[in-house]
């Protein structure tokens, strides 16, 4: 029903990468995150610029989220 930037089924897990045309769709994202929680997928969300400038931090939260 939507398209993930980043999906791993055996975690269960999306990663996905927001740019600033989000801030103008903040409902539409909202249902999704709750369609995608209802099946099990926990969503971890960051903006374009923290993966680009803050590269490491994001990487420590999603390695946190995947061995939990």
């Amino acid at each position: 029903r939507y398209i993930l930037d980043f999906y791993c089924s055996e975690k269960q897990i999306a990663i996905e990468l927001d740019g600033g045309q989000h801030s103008e769709q903040l409902e539409y994202d909202r249902q999704r995150d709750a369609y995608l929680k209802e099946k099990g997928i926990r969503v971890l969300r960051f903006w374009n610029h923290q993966m680009l400038l803050e590269t490491e931090s994001v990487l420590e939260v999603i390695f946190s989220e995947v061995t939990k």
